[in-house]
Order: C-alpha cells, then sequence, then structure tokens
C-alpha cells in the first residue's frame, strides 16, 4: 500500500521541489508569500507535510495547532525560524539543506573581497551620477593580503579554498578543532584573527553565543583600514557599532547580507543605519539566491522529505533521532515516535507478540526526549497494530508508511 500525502510548499520555493514530490504521487501547493500565523495555522490543517524558506514562522504556538504535521523541509541552510524542541516533542522531524547554496555563498564573499578592496560600490553610484572618479587612492589587489574567516564550516571552508587561489593568505577562527584546508592556518583566539586580517568574513551559525558577538570591542582589534563582510546571520553583528567603525575609519568598508530586520518581502521598505555610508555594500540576503542553489536545496529538501514520508527514514533531520532503514519486501512497516522513557520498547513489542507478528525489521533511535521506531512486519494485521500502539500512553505519533 502506498500513501499519498498532502505537501504545501512556501515562498516560491523552487519548482523543482514540486516536481520531484509530485513524481512520486503526492500533491502540492505552492504559494509564493509566508503567510502569518493565523493563515499559516488554517492552511497546514489540510496538509501532512510544509515546505518553508526563511520568512514563514513555525513558531511553538503554530505547531501546537499543526501536531498531525508528519514533517517539515526548511528549504535553506538555517532553520532559526522553527521552534525544532517543540517539533520534536510533537514527533515532526525538520529537514535543511546544509550544503547546497555553500558554493554560491562562497562565490558572494569573494567577489565582496575584491569589490571593497576597489571600491567598485561606490565607483559604480558615482558613474550612475555622471562623477567621474578615476583614482587609484585606497585601492589595491587582493593577492597577499590575510583573510581571516570566523566559522570553518561548509561555507567557511569554501571561501578558504577560493581565496588562496586568489593569492589570499587564509587564516581562520572556530570553536571547534577544524582541520585546514590547502594552506589555512587556524588561529587560537578570535582577537588574534581580527588584528591580523585585512579581511574578516563571518560564516557562524545562529546560536545563543553568536549573537551580538561583533561589537565595539572585537571591532576595535580590527587592524585599521581593514574590511568586513557578514553573510551569515543578521544579529551576529551590532549594526549600530559597527556604523561607528567605519565612521571613526577603523573599519575601511564593509558588504553586509544579513540584516536584525529584514523586509518581509519585495514590497516592503528596507532601512539600515548602514545606509549612506561610503565604501558600504548592502545586498537583500542574496548569499544563496542563485539558479543553481535554489535547484539544488529544492532536490536535496524534496528528497528528504519524500524518504521520510514513503521510508520512514529521519536522516538529516536537525532535531530527530536518525534512522536509516530500506524498504523490506513482503512486510509491512509502522513507524512510532514515542516519549524516551524506560519500558515503551517492551509494551511495544508485547503487543506485537502477543498478535502473532512476525517482525521482520527493528530499528530504533532516541534523543534526550523522543524515540523513534521503526519495525516491519510480516503481517496483514497492521491496521490493528498501529491502532493498539497508538493508544500506549506515552506513543506520540504512530503511522503506517506502507
Amino acid at each position: 500500500m502506498k500513501n499519498n500525502y498532502k505537501v504545501l510548499l512556501l515562498e516560491n520555493i523552487h519548482p523543482t521541489a514540486k516536481a520531484n514530490l509530485e513524481s512520486d504521487g503526492h500533491e502540492v501547493t505552492l504559494l509564493s508569500y509566508a503567510p502569518d500565523a493565523q493563515e499559516l495555522i488554517t492552511l497546514l490543517k489540510d496538509y501532512d507535510a510544509v515546505g518553508i524558506r526563511s520568512k514563514t514562522k513555525m513558531t511553538k504556538e503554530v505547531i501546537q495547532e499543526s501536531k498531525h504535521l508528519l514533517s517539515i523541509g526548511c528549504f535553506c541552510i538555517g532553520t532559526n525560524q522553527v521552534d525544532l524542541e517543540a517539533a520534536n516533542a510533537v514527533g515532526i522531524p525538520v529537514f535543511n539543506a546544509p550544503h547546497s547554496n555553500t558554493r554560491s555563498v562562497a562565490e558572494l564573499v569573494i567577489s565582496e573581497v575584491i569589490a571593497l578592496s576597489r571600491q567598485v560600490g561606490d565607483k559604480s553610484m558615482k558613474a550612475h551620477k555622471g562623477v567621474w572618479d578615476k583614482s587609484a587612492v585606497g585601492a589595491n589587489e587582493i593577492r597577499g593580503k590575510n583573510l581571516g574567516i570566523i566559522g570553518y564550516g561548509h561555507i567557511g571552508s569554501q571561501v578558504s579554498i577560493l581565496a588562496e587561489a586568489m593569492g589570499l593568505n587564509v587564516h581562520y577562527y572556530d570553536i571547534t578543532k577544524r582541520l585546514p584546508l590547502g594552506n589555512a592556518t587556524q588561529c587560537s583566539t578570535l582577537e588574534e584573527l581580527m588584528g591580523l586580517s585585512d579581511y574578516v568574513t563571518l560564516h557562524v551559525p545562529g546560536t545563543p553565543q553568536t549573537k551580538n558577538m561583533i561589537t565595539k570591542k572585537e571591532l576595535s582589534w580590527m587592524k585599521k583600514g581593514s574590511y568586513l563582510i557578514n553573510a551569515s546571520r543578521g544579529n551576529v553583528v551590532v549594526i549600530d557599532d559597527l556604523v561607528n567603525a567605519l565612521k571613526e575609519g577603523i573599519v575601511a568598508g564593509c558588504a553586509v547580507d544579513v540584516f536584525p530586520e529584514e523586509p518581509a518581502s519585495n514590497n516592503d521598505k528596507f532601512s539600515s543605519p548602514l545606509q549612506g555610508l561610503a565604501n558600504v555594500i548592502l545586498t537583500p540576503h542574496i548569499g544563496g539566491s542563485t539558479e543553481e542553489a535554489q535547484f539544488n536545496i529544492g532536490g536535496e529538501v524534496s528528497e528528504s522529505l519524500n524518504k521520510f514520508l514513503r521510508l520512514g527514514i529521519t536522516v538529516g533531520a536537525v532535531n530527530f533521532p536518525e534512522v536509516e532503514a530500506f524498504a523490506k519486501d513482503n512486510s509491512s512497516r509502522l513507524i512510532n515516535v514515542h516519549r524516551n522513557e524506560p519500558g515503551v520498547l517492551g509494551k511495544i513489542n508485547n503487543i506485537i507478540s502477543e498478535s502473532g507478528v512476525n517482525i521482520a525489521g527493528q530499528y530504533l533511535s532516541t534523543d534526550e526526549t523522543i524515540g523513534y521506531l521503526i519495525v516491519d512486519v510480516n503481517s496483514d494485521q497492521v491496521d490493528e497494530l498501529r491502532d493498539k500502539i497508538k493508544e500506549l500512553e506515552r506513543s506520540i505519533k504512530t503511522r503506517i508508511v506502507y
């Protein structure tokens, strides 16, 4: 038996996601915008799974009102827009695309390093206004300069590779010990990195530890006349402190792609204290906005959703125990999410045993709060088993996969 599900995709997710899900029999609706909380709750009542980007907020309230959802797909790198604990508590795995836009962001960063060094933004703006400002003052090649990367994960390490190919000396700082690529050198402290770098680029996740991590103090560590690039999270840099550093000449220029407050849509007005300052490049959160990245993200997350809906596979879920169990012939598959407390598995196995059903395969993984169980059985009594397991006090969510 093959179940087909209804999936809602929001915020103009790349059509490849819709095509992939529909090709496997699911009914998919694609909307172009991010609904507010009340509209979202109403919409989700008719769907089994939802795909979002960065603007749709899956808050605790929304999730509590949408406990029936089987899964949430974040068609982006970050998952800050989802209350992951709330989703975990009601048995909803959340998937994202941690690698698919890596190259796009890295290329933008390298282009901004060059643009800032040559004051391309200011020169272009003046040329548009009819001003011919041909001058070498303050313009430099990047070859032989020092690039400091804060956060040496997927994107930071990709920036490292491209930067070294451009002739930059690469240094990086990460709270985790990371293997350097090429000739990159790991710095032991953030102060060390910022003090030796001609360009500092941020590639950290959005966590309580990274919120406001770049303030007046950290900016004071930078070499006079150096540059700052932020394509990570909008709340990593204190904008007012950056504005002051620019005006005081500590920082010679910056490129910012993410902001503490961003418009909900292209129709809304954008404002920032950084507007109008010299050698400042402002872009509307476009680091991963390339056709290639969006195509790859659409494919990666839709595949994760489909593997979960069809097989119960949770590999890659950011808030859920991971289980990978491929389909078995001539069997039916049950999945169960339960509170991670002693004795649950025993009760489930007792139900199966008392029913006289043969277990063809059983896979269990747990985290601190929940257990995730896949059971393959050779029986046509799977509906009855599901109903009995669902009635257990500590069961959160139980369904037949096939």
